[in-house]
């Protein structure tokens, strides 16, 4: 039954752009609603005439549930698509909200407006209807019911606090009026017929958002943006990147748009494998990495990017690879590349203008043949290889300083490992040559270079030093900790080929219990069914196939566990419908189980025709049958089973 609610009309006796200025304030999070952690504006235009403000933003919201719930779910926090309409013109606010989180299962549509009193130009009126329909909830549709009601009231009630809150706020600020709204003197000039690009109004970008977020862009530049992010929508159901994102793997590769779409999935996959999203929340660097890392943010270069320093000479990398191992420093790289994500995002705010990318600064003082122990040189290529396939066109510029005499023999080392384009982004300085004209001076500011190369401005990077032996790990230990740092993701990896499915055994004891599943098709197409026997399946079989590849990580290979000589209807039997999953789809899905005995979830290769309703081409079947049969593709699962008195839950995370 779909649960309705209509709010009286609220009136604040304030101007409505009094009411917008303290409105406003609410975001990115606000204090007076815990539960909503964070948002983030993913679209914004404008009018020409700046009457008119659409702002689109992705909240946050932790799932305020009971534990159970949380891991039944597999969530811990909701995502909200929250659209905001300001017609200045009119005085009046249009707000819709919609779910995105769980949207398959559960519809939430709430619609909310500020407008002018019809009696009182000077007041405010707010209305709020919202609507919720829980189509189905693991089996637990009422429960959820009840407590998102519970929790839907509970913020209704404080609304009118929080406009007062920051209405509050203003005033103690000094702001108590804020003049309407009045049209420009002289409207901008309009462009002729022949000045506009050729194509239709919905095949580009508002002018003002290219030029506030992403910098200049061809005409075909632009196109290709565009489709890239609507195939993103018409088939990645998982978190959609921003377009500043996306732009990064276009410019990657020139703006081949199917090269791109290659790569970027392959990137979203692999941080969904490895929760990067989360990863400057949930990661806590160890000690020895706040001591003996020689790196941190500094500043920004002159054009207002980013600066991050790295003392490398200074660097005992042999000892942080003995004391902590290589999968600690290539989380500690991916966190320097997210916090200068993070950092881009901010300085574009505050300059004003679109910053995509980070200045690096390496010195080299103190560089010796130490630093070219085998395995360091191992752990840095290695990291090299992930930064490059993940974070391109993030790398403004590169100033190496004080380039000793080995240099050239890391460079060789390294070089072959670096995209043509990074490569030519990095400006190499020997002894002290970064102090004349078209130095250092050039790039970075005089005020803010750091005390150690001759500044004024202090650098609080640690110094270093040599890592005491005493912390070294035994080589067992750190393999036992990399594997920890593995498998800490809830995914793992399994291979699907031509001909040989993957299948995953599951064994229920009773009844009622749920099984869900949440899984990634990076490359081909495949087919998920879901199969139920009382007959325990063999040993898992590996495939042939999959013995001749080389295994890059500890991930599982292809299992077949049906025999060949079962007979569907007799020894096992099918539960769920065959679903057809696309490429680059994320799919998710539960089944509340009938019977008792054993359940296989099972993802095979399906040679389909070309998509002709994709935008982007598609490789003709034959060409993709040959490569993707070849192909090892990533399956990561994670297993987990839930008891209670009256349910038992096994929930399945995949990625093929």
């Amino acid at each position: 039954m779909v649960q309705q609610y209509q709010s009286p009309v609220r009136v604040y006796k304030h101007p409505f752009e009094l009411i917008m200025a303290a409105y406003v304030r609410r975001f990115p999070n606000c204090p007076l609603i815990p539960i909503f952690v964070d948002s983030e504006v993913v679209k914004e235009e404008h009018s020409d005439d700046g009457a008119t403000v659409f702002i689109e933003r992705r909240c946050k919201v932790e799932a305020d549930a009971p534990r159970l719930f949380k891991r039944m779910a597999g969530v811990d926090y909701l995502y909200f698509i929250h659209k905001n309409t300001l017609d200045r013109r009119e005085r009046a606010l249009h707000i819709e909200v919609v779910n995105e989180t769980f949207s398959n299962r559960v519809i939430v549509h709430e619609i909310c407006n500020y407008t002018v009193h019809p009696e009182n130009e000077e007041w405010t009126c707010f209305e709020q209807t919202a609507s919720l329909d829980i189509k189905s909830f693991f089996g637990f549709e009422n429960a959820a019911e009840k407590l998102a009601m519970k929790q839907y009231a509970n913020s209704i009630k404080k609304g009118k606090e929080i406009i007062e809150y920051y209405l509050k706020e203003l005033e103690d600020e000094g702001v108590t009026h804020v003049p309407r709204w009045s049209p420009p003197q002289a409207p901008p000039p309009t462009a002729s017929p022949t000045d506009l690009p050729a194509g239709s109004p919905d095949d580009k970008l508002d002018a003002d958002y290219i030029r506030r977020y992403l910098g200049d862009l061809t005409p075909l530049q632009e196109s290709c943006l565009i489709r890239l992010r609507q195939w993103l929508q018409e088939t990645h159901k998982g978190k959609i990147p921003k377009d500043q994102h996306v732009l990064r793997f276009l410019r990657a590769r020139d703006f081949n748009l199917e090269k791109a779409r290659e790569i970027l999935c392959q990137s979203l996959s692999w941080r969904k494998q490895h929760q990067v999203d989360f990863l400057l929340d949930s990661w806590e660097r160890p000690q020895l990495l706040h001591d003996y890392y020689t790196g941190g943010w500094h500043h920004h270069d002159r054009d207002g990017r980013p600066l991050y320093i790295l003392r490398l000479g200074q660097m005992d990398t042999k000892g942080l690879v003995r004391a902590l191992g290589e999968e600690s420093l290539l989380r500690q790289v991916l966190s320097i590349n997210e916090e200068g994500l993070r950092r881009c995002e901010e300085n574009t705010r505050v300059f004003g203008r679109p910053i995509s990318c980070w200045t690096c600064l390496v010195d080299l003082e103190g560089l010796n043949m130490r630093h070219l122990w085998r395995p360091g040189v191992k752990a840095l290529l290695r990291i090299i290889e992930v930064v490059e396939a993940n974070y391109p066109e993030t790398l403004g510029c590169l100033l190496i300083l004080r380039a000793p005499r080995v240099f050239p023999v890391l460079w060789t080392l390294v070089s072959p490992f670096i995209d043509e384009n990074t490569r030519k982004k990095f400006l190499v300085y020997a002894a002290n040559d970064y102090q004349g004209p078209g130095g250092l001076v050039d790039y970075i500011d005089r005020e803010v270079i750091p005390d150690f190369l001759g500044g004024d401005c202090l650098c609080e990077i640690p110094e270093g030093g040599m890592v005491p032996k005493s912390l070294y790990r035994t080589a067992e230990a750190l393999e036992s900790e990399e594997l920890r740092l593995w498998t800490d993701t809830i995914y793992k990896t399994a291979s699907v080929f031509k001909g040989a499915p993957h299948e995953l055994l599951i064994e229920i004891s009773e009844s009622s219990s749920v099984i869900t599943w949440d899984f990634d098709v990076c490359k081909g197409d495949v087919i998920f069914n879901i199969y139920h026997s009382r007959r325990a399946p063999q040993p898992p079989k590996r495939d042939v196939q999959g013995a001749h590849g080389s295994i890059v990580s500890p991930a599982t290979n292809n299992m077949q566990l049906i025999d060949r000589s079962w007979i569907l209807g007799q020894d096992y039997s099918m539960v769920e419908t065959a679903l057809t999953c696309k490429e680059g789809e994320s799919v998710q899905g539960s089944h509340v189980t009938r019977w008792p005995g054993f359940y296989i979830l099972q993802w095979r290769f399906h040679c389909s025709p070309a998509c002709s309703t994709s935008s982007l081409p598609r490789v003709d079947d034959v060409l993709a049958s040959l490569q993707v049969s070849s192909h090892k593709c990533k399956v990561m699962f994670y297993t987990e089973v839930l008891g209670s008195e009256d349910f038992r839950s096994v929930t399945i995370h995949y990625t093929v």
